[in-house]
C-alpha cells in the first residue's frame, strides 16, 4: 500500500522509508517478549550509535534512550517514546519476515513504532536544526508487565529531565494517512482479578453433602455484570470482563474451590475505586449464599492514558499539518485498551496519538495471529515524530519557555 496523496512527507524521512522497512522486517522476524528484549535492545542502541546519539541501555532492565542534542543552544528538552516488545502468540504469517521465534509474535505493531522513531533519529541526527535537547525512548515490556513504569522507577524522567513526552500507536480501523487524538482520557487503566471461591467437594451425585463452589461461581459471574450498570453513574464507563475459569479434575466429582480470573477497564481512579469495592462484596456475598467464601486478589496495572489539554492541541497541528486538518480526528471514541505510556504522562504532560493503519479487516486487527503493520506507514509515522520534534524545540518554542 502506497501513503496516501493527501499526506506531507518529510523528503528525508520519505527517503529513509526503504531502510526502515529493512529495520522493520528484521524486528519483526526476531520478536522478543517483555524483559526479553535483549537482541532487540542491542540493535536499537547499534543504530542511534550509529547516528551519532549519546546512548543508554538497561534503563527500565532493557530499555534504550537515545539523547540528541541540537545545533543551538535551548533549555527545552523533549521525549518522543516507541515500545519495542512482542506478544506471546504463534505467527500464522508465511511471508519472508514472519518470526523466527517461536511463541513470539510482534502483533501489535511495536516492531513499526520502533522503525519510524528510529528514522526519525537518524533523520534529526543528519540535520538537527532545532534548539535544546531531544530524548528518544525505546521501551520495554508494554504489553501487561508495565516498561513504562519500570523506567519511570529507574530514574527516567531524573536523568533525562524533559518538559513533555510524547507516544503514538498504529491503529487498524483508523484509514492511512489520517491521525486521531483528543484531550484526557485516550486510553482505558488495566486491572486485573482473581477469584478463588473456596467450597466443600463432594461426590457429585450427592451435593446436599458439600457446598458447591461451580454454582456459586456461575451466578457471582452474573452479579459481577452489574458493576457497570448498577453501581456507576450511568455516564462514567467500565468494563468487567471474566476470562479464566479453572476447577474440578473430572466428571463426577464436585471440586472443592474454583477460581475465575479477569479484567476490569476504566477511565478514571474513582470508578476503579468503586469496581473494586463493589466486586469485594459481591464476591463474598453471592458465595456466602452458596455456603462458601471468597478470596479476591484486585491488583491495577496500568493507569489510564490521560492527554494534557495545552500539548495535545500542539500535536494536533504538528498533525493537520502532516495529513492535511481534514484528516485529523480531534475527538475519537476512547479505547478500553489499555496502554503504560500512561506511567510516563503521569510524570510529565505529554500527548499520545492513533496513527490510521488502514481497514481492520482480517488479520488486520491487533493482537490477531495473522496481523503484520503497514510499512506505508513508516515514513508517516517518521515524519510526524521528526515535524513535532522540530516544533516544540523551534526558535518560537524555545522563546515561548
Amino acid at each position: 500500500m502506497t501513503v496516501p496523496s493527501n499526506v506531507r512527507l518529510d523528503p528525508a524521512a520519505e527517503a529513509l522509508a526503504p531502510t526502515m522497512r529493512e529495520w522493520r522486517h528484521h524486528l519483526h522476524a526476531h520478536p522478543e517478549t517483555a524483559f526479553e528484549e535483549h537482541e532487540t535492545s542491542a540493535f536499537v542502541a547499534e543504530k542511534l550509535r550509529s547516528f551519532g546519539l549519546e546512548v543508554t541501555t538497561g534503563l527500565g532492565r532493557t530499555g534504550v534512550v537515545g539523547t540528541l542534542k541540537g545545533r543551538h543552544d535551548g533549555n527545552r528538552a523533549i521525549a518522543l517514546r516507541a515500545d519495542m516488545d512482542a506478544l506471546h502468540m504463534q505467527e500464522q504469517n508465511d511471508f519472508a519476515h514472519r518470526s523466527v521465534n517461536h511463541g513470539r509474535m510482534h502483533a501489535c505493531g511495536h516492531d513499526g513504532h520502533t522503525a519510524m522513531l528510529l528514522g526519525a533519529a537518524k533523520v534529526l541526527a543528519d540535520d538537527p536544526d532545532f534548539h535544546g535537547t531531544l530524548h528518544v525512548i525505546f521501551q520495554p515490556a508494554e504489553e501487561n508487565e508495565g516498561g513504562a513504569r519500570e523506567m519511570v522507577a529507574d530514574g527516567l524522567f531524573d536523568r533525562f529531565p524533559v518538559d513533555s513526552v510524547y507516544g503514538m500507536h498504529n491503529w487498524p480501523g483508523l484509514p492511512l494517512g489520517y491521525m486521531a487524538l483528543r484531550p484526557g482520557p485516550m486510553m482505558g487503566s488495566y486491572d486485573i482479578f482473581e477469584i478463588v471461591v473456596h467450597g466443600k467437594g463432594s461426590h457429585a451425585a450427592m451435593p446436599h453433602l458439600g457446598a458447591d463452589p461451580i454454582t456459586a461461581v456461575g451466578h457471582l459471574l452474573t452479579t459481577l455484570q452489574t458493576i457497570p450498570g448498577r453501581s456507576l453513574h450511568p455516564l462514567d464507563s467500565a468494563v468487567v470482563s471474566t476470562t479464566q475459569i479453572f476447577g474440578g479434575d473430572t466428571w463426577n466429582v464436585i471440586p472443592p474451590s474454583v477460581t475465575i480470573r479477569g479484567t476490569v477497564r476504566a477511565f478514571k481512579a474513582s470508578v476503579q475505586d468503586t469496581v473494586e469495592a463493589r466486586m469485594r462484596t459481591l464476591a463474598e456475598h453471592t458465595t456466602a449464599s452458596f455456603g462458601c467464601t471468597a478470596e479476591v486478589r484486585y491488583e491495577r496495572r496500568y493507569p489510564a492514558t490521560v492527554n494534557s489539554a495545552a500539548e495535545t492541541a500542539l500535536c494536533a497541528g504538528v498533525a493537520a499539518r502532516l495529513v492535511g486538518a481534514e484528516n485529523v480526528d480531534h475527538d475519537p471514541m476512547p479505547s478500553m485498551g489499555a496502554e503504560d505510556f500512561a506511567f510516563m504522562l503521569e510524570k510529565r504532560p505529554g500527548c499520545y496519538v492513533w496513527l490510521g493503519n488502514g481497514p481492520a479487516e482480517g488479520g488486520c486487527t491487533l493482537h490477531n495471529p495473522a496481523y503484520d503493520f503497514n510499512d506505508a506507514n513508516l515514513a508517516i509515522g517518521a515524519s510526524y515524530w521528526v515535524t513535532l520534534a522540530r516544533t516544540l524545540l523551534s526558535p518560537d518554542a524555545a522563546k515561548a519557555a
